[in-house]
C-alpha cells in the first residue's frame, strides 16, 4: 500500500511528512519493545510466576426453598421433633436457626407473602376459597390470587440472572395469568389446591372433585402409586438435571404436601414409630415443653400452655381409640422422616454437581399444625367411601387410607405454643425456619424476631440484589441479612409493628408483647394481650397490667388494617359454616346438571306412581 503525505511545513521546520516518518520509526522501536516485553512475560508466566489479574466475579448463590405444609415449630429434629430428620440437621448446623419466626395461620396467604415479601392483602390473597364470605369475594386484596403488581421472588431473580424452578404445592391461582409460569417460574409442577392424596391423583376433601395438578401452566396428572414428597423432589431433579450447561444461578422452590392432610407416609417408615406416641397427647405437650427449654426455645421460667378446655383428656378414651389416635401419630413422624430424605436426595445432587456449597437453603412452614378432625363432619365418611378411601388401623395412612390427626394432637405439637393452624395464636404463627449457605453464620440459633414477609427481601439481599420492577408494590418485608451475617442481633426494634389478618383472626406485634384475636369455637373475638418472650403459651393476659400498652397496639392494628383494605367479616360470621356452605357450592358447581337430572327423574317417578296410584283407585271404583 502507497501512503502519500503533502510536505507542509511544521513550526519546527520539518514537513508533516518528515515528522510522520521519525514518529513511525518510534512507533516501531516502541513496539519491538513492548513484543519482547511480552515475550519475557509469558515466558515468566509459563515458569510459575503469576501475571497480574483483576478480582474473580463471584458466581452469585443459588437459591432453594423447602417448605413444608402445617408444621409445629418444634417438628424437626434440630428443633426437638420426634421424627429423625437429619438432612434437615445437617444443613441446620451450616446455618441459622430463628426461635422467633411468625407466619400467617394459613396455608396462601402465608404463600402469598412468602413469595413477594408484602403482607397477605397487598399480596391479593386475604384468606382461602374453602373459607371466604360472598360478601368479601373480588375485592381489593381478596382475589385469592397474586395480583399482577405483587412482583414474586422468582420474577425479580430472574431478571438476576436466575433459572427458576417449582414444584409442589402453589394453590396462588389457576386462572389466566396466576399458575407459577406466569409468576417467573421456567418451569413448574404444581398443585393448586389445598391440598390432595398423597398417593394417587385424586382429591382429599369434598371442596375439589379433583386433584388440579399442572406442569408448565398446562394440566397434568399425578403418577398414581407413588408418595408425594418423591414425586415433588423427583421433578425438582428433572428440572435441575435438564437445564442448560451454563453458570446461571437457580432458584428452586419446593412446597411439599407433608404433612398436611391426608396424613400419610410409607410402612416402613410409620413402623419406626411403633409405640412412640402410645403415651397420648399430655405426654406429648409435656415432652415437648421440657426438650424446649431445654433447647433454648422459650424461657426457663416460661408457663407450658393449657390445652383448650373443649378437648378430651387421652385417659377419656377407650383402648381401641387409643390405638387408633397412637397410629396416626405414628404414620404423622413417618411422614417427616419419609420427607426428609427425600431433600437429603436433593442435596446429594447438588453435592455431586459441586453446587451444594454456593446454595442457600430455606425451610420453614406455612402455618402451624392442622387441628381439622374431617371424620367428624356430616356426610364425610360416605364421601371417603365414593372416592376410594378407608380409615383402619392396620394400613392408616397407606395407599387408599384417609388420615388426619386432630385437634388434641395439634395442640400437642404446637408446643411451647397455645392453638394451631388457623389461628393468630401463637401455635397457628410460631413455625420453624433456618437458613443456611455461603454468607451465613453457622450453627447458630437467634431469638430475633422475624417474619414470613421478610423471606424475600433477605433473599434478594443474600444475592447481590435484583432489578427493581416498575410499577411493582414495594416491598413490606425487611432483610435477615444483618442478623444471618452477625452484623446485627434484630432488624425490628421496640418500636415496629407487624400485623397480620386472616378471616377475622388477628395479631400486632410491637417489640416484646402481640395482641390477638381469633374466632370461635376455639376463641371468642376478644383482643388479648401477651408477652411474647415470657409468654410464648399466652397463658397470662396482661389488658389489666399494661392498659398503655394494649391501647397502643390496638392503635397500630387499626392503622395496618387500614393500610392493608382488611374488610370486617359479616354479622353471624361462623367459619365452620361457611366452610360447609361453600363446600356444598362447590359440589353443585361440579355435579349441578347430575342432581338436575336425578331431581327430574325423581319428579317424573313419583308422578308415574301418582298416575299409577289413581288408574288403580279408579279400577277399583269401576269394579265395585
Amino acid at each position: 500500500m502507497t501512503i502519500i503525505v503533502s510536505k507542509q511545513r511544521t513550526g519546527l521546520g520539518a514537513t508533516v511528512g518528515e515528522t510522520n516518518k521519525h514518529l513511525f520509526g518510534w512507533m516501531r522501536v516502541a513496539g519491538v519493545a513492548l513484543c519482547s516485553l511480552a515475550l519475557i512475560a509469558g515466558a515468566g508466566s509459563a515458569a510459575g510466576q503469576a501475571s497480574p489479574k483483576g478480582p474473580a466475579t463471584k458466581p452469585k448463590p443459588n437459591v432453594v426453598i423447602i417448605l413444608f405444609d402445617d408444621a409445629a415449630l418444634m417438628d424437626l429434629g434440630v428443633y426437638g421433633g420426634e421424627a429423625k430428620t437429619p438432612n434437615i440437621d445437617a444443613l441446620a448446623r451450616r446455618g441459622t436457626r430463628f426461635n422467633r419466626y411468625s407466619t400467617s395461620p394459613l396455608c396462601s396467604p402465608s404463600r402469598a407473602m412468602l413469595l413477594t415479601g408484602l403482607t397477605n392483602h397487598q399480596a391479593g390473597v386475604a384468606t382461602i376459597k374453602e373459607v371466604i364470605p360472598k360478601e368479601h369475594v373480588g375485592k381489593p386484596g381478596y382475589g385469592l390470587h397474586l395480583e399482577p403488581n405483587a412482583a414474586t421472588l422468582p420474577e425479580r431473580l430472574r431478571l438476576a440472572g436466575y433459572r427458576t424452578f417449582m414444584s409442589g404445592k402453589w394453590h396462588l391461582g389457576d386462572g389466566p395469568g396466576q399458575l407459577p409460569g406466569s409468576r417467573g417460574f421456567d418451569r413448574s409442577f404444581a398443585l393448586d389446591a389445598s391440598g390432595a392424596d398423597n398417593w394417587d391423583d385424586k382429591p382429599y376433601m369434598p371442596f375439589y372433585n379433583e386433584a388440579p395438578w399442572f406442569e408448565d401452566d398446562k394440566p397434568t396428572s399425578y403418577p398414581s402409586g407413588q408418595f408425594s414428597s418423591t414425586v415433588i423432589v423427583n421433578k425438582m431433579l428433572d428440572y435441575l438435571v435438564a437445564r442448560p450447561k451454563d453458570d446461571k444461578p437457580f432458584l428452586a422452590y419446593v412446597a411439599l404436601q407433608a404433612v398436611h392432610i391426608p396424613v400419610q407416609a410409607p410402612r416402613e417408615y410409620t413402623q419406626k414409630y411403633a409405640g412412640r406416641f402410645d403415651g397420648g397427647w399430655d405426654q406429648l405437650r409435656q415432652d415437648r415443653f421440657e426438650r424446649a427449654k431445654a433447647l433454648g426455645l422459650v424461657s426457663k421460667d416460661a408457663k407450658a400452655p393449657a390445652m383448650h378446655p373443649s378437648m378430651r383428656a387421652w385417659d377419656s378414651l377407650s383402648a381401641d381409640e387409643k390405638r387408633m389416635q397412637a397410629k396416626a401419630m405414628e404414620v404423622y413422624a413417618g411422614m417427616i422422616e419419609a420427607t426428609d430424605v427425600e431433600i437429603g436426595r436433593l442435596v446429594a445432587y447438588l453435592e455431586k454437581t459441586g453446587e451444594l456449597e454456593n446454595t442457600i437453603f430455606v425451610i420453614t412452614s406455612d402455618n402451624g399444625p392442622e387441628p381439622s378432625n374431617p371424620g367428624g363432619e356430616r356426610g364425610f365418611n360416605l364421601w371417603m367411601k365414593t372416592h376410594g378411601f378407608t380409615r383402619e388401623l392396620a394400613n392408616l395412612g397407606e395407599r387408599g387410607s384417609h388420615n388426619w390427626i386432630g385437634p388434641e394432637w395439634a395442640s400437642a405439637l404446637a408446643t411451647p405454643s397455645y392453638l394451631f393452624k388457623f389461628y393468630t395464636s401463637s401455635g397457628g404463627l410460631h413455625v420453624p425456619m433456618l437458613m443456611a449457605g455461603p454468607g451465613i453464620a453457622a450453627d447458630k440459633a437467634v431469638n430475633a424476631a422475624a417474619f414470613v414477609q421478610d423471606i424475600t427481601p433477605t433473599l434478594i439481599d443474600l444475592v447481590g440484589g435484583a432489578p427493581t420492577i416498575p410499577d411493582a408494590k414495594p416491598i413490606s418485608g425487611r432483610s435477615l441479612a444483618p442478623v444471618l451475617t452477625g452484623q446485627a442481633e434484630a432488624v425490628y426494634g421496640p418500636n415496629d409493628a407487624v400485623g397480620v389478618e386472616v378471616s377475622g383472626n388477628a395479631a400486632i406485634t410491637k417489640g416484646d408483647y402481640t395482641l390477638v384475636k381469633y374466632n370461635p369455637p376455639y376463641g371468642d373475638n376478644q383482643w388479648r394481650l401477651y408477652h411474647v418472650v415470657n409468654d410464648p403459651g399466652q397463658t397470662t393476659d396482661l389488658s389489666a397490667q399494661l392498659p398503655e400498652v394494649r391501647a397502643d397496639l390496638e392503635r397500630a392494628y387499626a392503622a395496618y388494617a387500614k393500610a392493608n383494605g382488611v374488610l370486617e367479616l359479616p354479622k353471624g360470621y361462623k367459619v365452620q359454616r361457611q366452610a360447609a356452605h361453600n363446600s356444598i357450592m362447590r359440589q353443585l358447581s361440579f355435579y349441578g346438571w347430575q342432581l338436575a337430572g336425578l331431581g327430574l327423574i325423581l319428579v317424573l317417578t313419583i308422578f308415574a306412581l301418582i298416575r299409577i296410584a289413581f288408574a288403580y283407585i279408579a279400577r277399583k271404583k269401576k269394579a265395585a
